[in-house]
């Protein structure tokens, strides 16, 4: 009868995806319980809804709750299995004929009594075996789900990546488009250094392209590494107390060396390369604007930290925000309805700022946070040691070299198109189609300093 009892109550802490006895039992909506990390392989590639693994009931994975009465039964009977283990004649001591229930933590051995107190482990941590057992478990289990969130999020790294590789061919495809549609409108005809500017650009472009593809197998590569030492804390996991104590340490330093290693996506760019004529184009239609209504954005919830949270997830993950300085924007009294003209804008080093033009109606929208609809800007904004363009109106992002000093605008009221000129580089930044606005629009300028004179007039 007790035999039929132990047996059934050793039934009912047998995770059904392993058939071993459970670790960190969660149970789902269901009530059926598994392993966690059973669960959480078993569905790591399934779509949502994912299913029970008994009764193909479905769930979401964020219903997973651990099960605390489980987890305490799993204890106990896991520790009645360790001393049915010291009883055995393999775990006395040869010298002293004692039960080892003393554990060494700096030899990683088991200890009787006597071995304990000589004079070779006296210096030596010492403590009850089934002590040591329950905290090297906590121990692994925390490697465990530590090393888990790496491997996620390694996952969407891999789909970031993915992701920038498909975005960085298209954006070469499309600025030798807009390249070669401002060298028409520069010269009426097939030149010489046009050809040589796509030439060098196709090539810097497929060197990219290269590397991206390597940073993306470095990668896929970790994700293997990653998943085969998950797999071995799990199978430590579920060992006796006897072999995971002497065991655990050096996986768990294994696993915590191959964390401080995560591969990282880079950053595409492409060179800045000059246009001949295309600021000396300008000049003959430049004015001078002066930016006379400032406002205060709050050092939060400004332009910058607001595109940061809703664009380009997976680009703008692990940035850093800055909650401190002055954040400032400002538009000129002029409002542009026909014609063209261009003016510069003066970036003063700034980490984050915003050039372009704006209709009155986006001015007067009190979610121009997070509405764009009618601002038509380049904007930059720095993550870390690194930094990023972007337009906005549609939000789109840039792969090209930052300007530094000054920013050109060209405004085309007549064919409602707008183009942005790195002034230093005589080159072109993005050039927004015809048709892009109809409406009047005023000059736009916003920037991020700390503790430095705002002055956007030049």
């Amino acid at each position: 009868m007790e035999s039929d009892i132990s047996q059934a109550f050793q039934e009912e802490l047998t995770c059904f995806i392993c058939l071993s006895c459970l670790t960190e039992p969660v149970t789902i909506s269901c009530g059926h319980s598994f392993c966690r990390a059973c669960l959480q392989l078993s569905w790591e590639d399934t779509q949502l809804p994912v299913h029970c693994p008994m009764c193909r009931e479905p769930c979401l994975p964020k219903e997973m709750r651990t099960n605390i009465v489980l987890k305490k039964l799993v204890s106990i009977a896991r520790q009645a299995s360790l001393m049915k283990d010291l009883s055995s004649e393999e775990h006395k001591c040869v010298s002293h004929k004692e039960t080892k229930r003393t554990f060494c933590v700096e030899s990683r051995i088991f200890l009787c009594q006597l071995c304990s107190n000589s004079h070779e482990h006296r210096g030596h941590r010492h403590c009850p075996i089934e002590a040591a057992a329950q905290d090297q478990m906590e121990r692994l289990l925390k490697q465990m789900a530590s090393l888990w969130e790496k491997i996620q999020e390694n996952q969407e790294n891999i789909e970031a990546a993915m992701g920038t590789k498909t975005l960085w061919m298209d954006y070469v495809t499309q600025r030798e488009e807009m390249i070669r549609s401002e060298y028409r409108e520069l010269h009426s005809f097939l030149c010489e250094e046009e050809e040589k500017h796509i030439e060098c650009m196709r090539k810097e472009g497929q060197c990219v392209l290269e590397k991206l593809r390597e940073s993306e197998a470095m990668m896929v590569q970790k994700s293997k590494e990653l998943r085969e030492m998950f797999q071995e804390l799990m199978a430590m996991s579920q060992e006796p107390y006897v072999v995971l104590l002497q065991g655990v340490d050096d996986m768990v330093r294994r696993s915590e060396s191959m964390q401080l290693s995560m591969p990282k996506g880079m950053q595409p760019e492409l060179s800045a390369l000059p246009i001949t004529g295309l600021t000396e184009r300008c000049k003959h239609i430049q004015v001078h604007i002066f930016f006379d209504n400032v406002t205060t954005f709050d050092s939060k919830m400004n332009l910058f930290n607001v595109l940061r949270e809703f664009s380009f997830g997976p680009h703008l993950k692990d940035t850093s925000v800055d909650s401190v300085g002055c954040y400032l924007a400002s538009w000129g009294s002029l409002k542009f309805i026909s014609g063209k003209y261009y003016w510069e804008v003066d970036l003063q080093d700034s980490g984050d700022w915003a050039v372009g033009v704006c209709e009155d109606s986006w001015l007067r929208n009190t979610n121009q946070m997070t509405d764009y609809e009618g601002a038509f800007l380049l904007v930059c904004m720095r993550e870390g040691n690194h930094y990023s363009l972007l337009t906005t109106c549609p939000l789109y992002w840039h792969y090209i070299e930052r300007p530094l000093g000054r920013v050109g605008v060209l405004l085309d009221c007549e064919r409602g198109c707008l183009s942005f000129v790195n002034v230093a580089k005589s080159s072109l930044i993005y050039r927004y189609p015809p048709g892009t606005f109809k409406n009047p629009v005023r000059p736009f300028f916003s920037s991020g300093h700390e503790g430095r004179t705002f002055n956007p007039a030049h």
